[in-house]
C-alpha cells in the first residue's frame, strides 16, 4: 500500500519540474516587430475633380464604297478637292468636284455662291453633268469600251471621269484618234491618267440625258 502511494506522489513532482523547466527558458524577443522606428506612411488620394479626364482618340472610319456609283463620285471628288465643298482653286473652279462657271450654266446653275454653300446642289450638279456627258458620248462608250488605248483599258466610268476633267469634246478626240490627240489640264493631269485611275466603276446608275439639269428643292 505504501509503494502505491509513493508512486502516485512522484507524478505531481515530475509534472511541476517539467513546467518550471519550460518557464525558465528565454522569453521570445518581440522587438523585431516594433514599428515605432518606421517613417509614417502618407497616402494622398485625389478628389474626383482632380482626376484628369481620359483622352480618347476618335478615329474616323470611311466605309468601303467599292466600285459603285457612290464610290465613283466620292473617289473623283477626293481627287479633285479632297472632298471639300467650299474650295475654290486659283483658276476659279469650285466645290467638291471643281466645276467651272461655264459647265455650271450648261446644267442650270447660275448662282455660284448658292452652289458653294449647298452640298446637295453640288451633288446634283455632278450627276447632271455625268448624265449629259454620257448622252454626248454614248456612241463612243459603245464603240471603245473594253478596248485598250496606250495600254489603258477603256471603261464607261473612265470615259465619264475623263469627260469631267476635260469635257466630252476632248474625250471624243482622244478616243477617235486612239490616244494620238492628247490633253492635259493646267496641273498637267491627262485624259489617260483619269481613264486609268477611274476605270471599272459601275456607272449604270447614271442615265444619259441630253438636257440634264441640276435641280434640288430649296426650302
Amino acid at each position: 500500500m505504501r509503494k502505491k502511494v509513493a508512486k502516485f506522489s512522484i507524478l505531481p513532482i515530475l509534472t511541476g519540474a517539467i513546467f518550471f523547466s519550460f518557464s525558465t527558458k528565454e522569453a521570445a524577443n518581440l522587438d523585431m516587430y516594433v514599428t515605432s522606428s518606421l517613417k509614417p506612411l502618407d497616402y494622398t488620394v485625389p478628389n474626383t475633380e482632380e482626376i484628369p479626364e481620359e483622352t480618347v482618340e476618335v478615329i474616323k472610319v470611311t466605309p468601303q464604297l467599292g466600285k459603285s456609283y457612290v464610290g465613283f463620285k466620292e473617289a473623283l471628288g477626293f481627287k479633285e478637292s479632297r472632298g471639300n465643298y467650299k474650295t475654290i482653286n486659283q483658276y476659279g473652279y469650285m466645290g467638291k468636284y471643281q466645276f467651272g462657271k461655264g459647265t455650271l450654266k450648261l446644267i442650270g446653275v447660275y448662282d455660284t455662291q448658292l452652289f458653294i454653300d449647298t452640298p446637295e446642289l453640288q451633288e446634283a450638279a455632278f450627276y447632271a453633268n455625268a448624265s449629259r456627258n454620257k448622252w454626248i458620248l454614248k456612241r463612243d462608250i459603245k464603240r471603245f469600251e473594253g478596248k485598250r488605248i496606250n495600254g489603258i483599258l477603256i471603261t464607261e466610268s473612265g470615259i465619264l471621269a475623263a469627260a469631267h476633267l476635260a469635257g466630252p469634246g476632248s474625250v471624243k478626240k482622244y478616243l477617235r484618234s486612239w490616244g494620238a490627240t492628247a490633253f492635259s489640264d493646267a496641273f498637267g493631269t491627262t485624259l489617260g491618267y483619269y481613264m486609268k485611275k477611274f476605270s471599272g466603276y459601275d456607272t449604270s446608275f447614271v442615265q444619259p440625258e441630253r438636257k440634264a439639269k441640276a435641280i434640288i428643292a430649296i426650302s
